[in-house]
């Protein structure tokens, strides 16, 4: 079965619209890696100010190489002489699970 990566960002309420700018301006970035098989950007509704970045993948390995090829470059900036961007979360914390059981809705 595949895997379920959550980054918990936390992030003030001043820079949640950067915040998903940001994720918006990335459209791609994940969607071709090998392994990839599902991203969601959850916004909280109320009572947290933490985000959930949610990502589905084929294996472990699959996830460790996108984390070390195309995730860590595009968080690397603009490459030189381009102006640094602060980031949007003030913390991040990454949740690991392994999928188990999972259902779709049935077909009428």
């Amino acid at each position: 079965m595949s895997i379920v990566k959550i980054n918990v960002l936390t992030v003030p309420a001043e820079q949640r619209e950067v915040l998903e700018q940001r994720f918006a301006a990335r459209a791609g970035a994940v969607e071709n890696s090998d392994g990839f098989e599902w991203f969601e950007l959850l916004r909280p509704v109320e009572g947290t100010d933490q985000y959930l970045v949610y990502t589905r993948w084929r294996s472990e390995e699959d996830f460790q190489a996108w984390m070390e090829g195309p995730m860590k470059a595009a968080h690397q900036g603009g490459g030189e002489g381009a102006p640094k961007q602060r980031p949007a979360a003030a913390g991040s914390t990454l949740w690991s699970f392994e999928v188990v059981q999972q259902a779709a809705p049935k077909q009428a």
